[in-house]
């Protein structure tokens, strides 16, 4: 099993990292077809061979995911793609 773990500071208020994390979340879904939910500050997201969250903290936001045998072959383009918006965004 392959995992991502990206860690990316940012200076934002609360409401408006919840925000990025949100875009983030809709660019997966509409990229690779995951679905996601809120649990606090913490949004889960899944579909079939990948389960991962997006933490927010007050000074950084962390994605973990796990992926699946098949789900691994995407990983850098999965991990590019996050890196991506989270550089834009923040």
């Amino acid at each position: 099993m392959s995992r991502i773990e990206i860690r990316h500071a940012h200076a934002l208020a609360p409401s408006e990292a919840r925000k990025v994390a949100e875009e983030l979340a809709k660019t997966l879904a509409e990229r690779f077809g995951i679905d996601y939910a809120w649990q606090g500050d913490v949004l889960n997201f899944s579909r079939p061979g990948v389960d991962g969250t997006i933490e927010l903290g007050k000074a950084a936001l962390t994605v973990q995911a796990k992926l699946g045998f098949l789900a691994a072959m995407f990983k850098d383009k999965i991990e590019a793609e996050i890196q991506r918006v989270l550089d834009e965004r923040f």
